[in-house]
């Protein structure tokens, strides 16, 4: 079993970055290599600005190379709550804002040529309990009339056309979702950078930002500093570099995933007959999917900890023993691969994006980055060239978490919270 993510490790290894020490003036910096930033970095070339992109490791290897390669559009929370906090016209531009990151991925992909085994199978949501059922369909409703008719749902009676279970209680299929290869896909976002005449700079964590008037930044390595006219903070769960203000409003959540050997085509037929990318309703989330190559990756939050090998490990025996009561009849699947990353998580599961400081910013994407990541990139290019108004958060405030001033303290804490919640409700 090789404790690192199956995508980056069955992608091509990126070989473009910069050789020299970061120097020099640039229009823009963007702080760190994953979907955001490397989205933003080619769509501001496009425009003929000048971009150094600037990461702490290399190309995609954070929270873009660690996920479940699902591009899901949808919330995170209940449309109906989220529509009635926000108010109905707010909650359907944020909803339609999603819809516009697959869509995003998908034309980027087009035009750049990238071959990342993009496909629009659509998402299952998978109803837990007999009672999450009933919420899902009454969310349904409501989507169907005022923001996503590609939505439907699946009785249990139904659910055998769609997954070879007997755990759930019926779902809720969103057609627009897709599935990709993260690792060929940030491999290809890096390309099309380079191509551009993006310098992309690997192991070059940012330690200092130094203000000189405006948004004009000197950013700083242990290498050397590049002057930018503008900064993107293109990072969300960093524990490198001068970040704080940023580290109080997000909490790193880790997030685990085991990939099994290769599986006959006839098994996965059984368990997963329409390839898609599938989530439950718990707290304590699972997921799963079908990888390019006929393996089932099967992830979830498993414990609410940190990632390290020691805690990938038993987080990954966790999630082996889930997927096996979800699927019995692959109790003896070899695994293949067992990896974790971190997720940057707000308060309110929301993403964030604007200046402050004279720092522009993007992140937060709560587990729903995959896409938003690319599309807030491109986004962030036309609000550094003077379109503000094109941000769909920039009206959000965002207080710092009481009690939060970096390290997630309280995890361990939120984990049996969230735990007991998943036991009761």
């Amino acid at each position: 079993m090789k404790l690192m993510p199956y995508w980056l490790d069955t992608a091509p290894r990126f070989t473009g970055g910069q050789a020299e020490v970061p120097g020099g003036d640039v229009d823009v910096a963007v702080v760190g290599a994953g979907f955001t930033g490397l989205s933003a970095a080619i769509a501001l070339a496009k425009k003929g600005a000048s971009v150094a992109v600037l990461d702490a490791g290399n190309v995609g290897s954070a929270a873009s190379g660690r996920n479940g390669g699902m591009c899901n559009n949808g919330f995170a929370q209940d449309y109906c709550a989220l529509s009635g906090k926000l108010g109905r016209e707010r909650a359907n531009m944020l909803y339609r804002a999603f819809d516009a990151g697959v869509s995003k991925v998908e034309s980027l992909i087009a035009e750049e040529g990238i071959d990342c085994d993009f496909k629009r199978v659509g998402k299952l949501k998978l109803a837990a309990k007999p009672e999450h059922y009933d919420k899902l369909a009454r969310s349904q409703a409501l989507m169907a009339k005022e923001c996503d008719p590609d939505t439907h749902m699946v009785t249990r009676a139904e659910l055998r056309s769609e997954i070879g279970s007997d755990q759930y209680f019926g779902g809720m299929v969103f057609g627009k979702s897709a599935g990709m290869h993260v690792g060929r896909y940030g491999h290809g976002l890096a390309v099309a950078a380079a191509k551009r005449g993006v310098r992309i700079y690997e192991n070059a964590p940012v330690v200092g930002l130094k203000r000189q008037g405006g948004s004009v930044h000197q950013v700083e390595t242990p290498g050397g500093s590049i002057r930018a006219r503008q900064v993107l903070l293109a990072t969300g769960t960093s524990a490198v570099g001068p970040l704080a203000w940023f580290r109080r409003r997000i909490v790193p959540v880790g997030a685990f995933i085991i990939v099994t050997e290769p599986l006959p085509v006839e098994v996965l037929d059984r368990l997963t007959p329409r390839r898609r990318m599938t989530t439950d309703t718990k707290n304590f989330v699972n997921y799963f999917r079908v990888t390019p190559d006929n393996r089932l990756l099967f992830g979830g939050r498993a414990r609410f900890a940190a990632t390290n090998p020691k805690s990938d490990v038993k987080s990954g025996a966790i999630l082996q023993r889930s997927l096996v009561q979800v699927f019995p009849e692959l109790r003896d699947t070899r695994i293949d691969y067992c990896w974790g990353g971190m997720v940057d998580m707000t308060r309110d599961r929301l993403p964030r994006a604007g200046e402050r400081n004279g720092l522009f910013y993007s992140m937060g994407y709560s587990g729903h980055g995959t896409h938003m990541s690319t599309y807030m990139g491109a986004i962030m290019a036309e609000v550094l060239n003077g379109r503000a108004d094109l941000n769909p958060w920039r009206d959000f405030d965002w207080p710092a978490i009481p009690g939060h001033f970096g390290k997630p303290w309280f995890l361990p804490i939120v984990g049996a919270y969230y735990r007991f919640q998943d036991l009761v409700r």
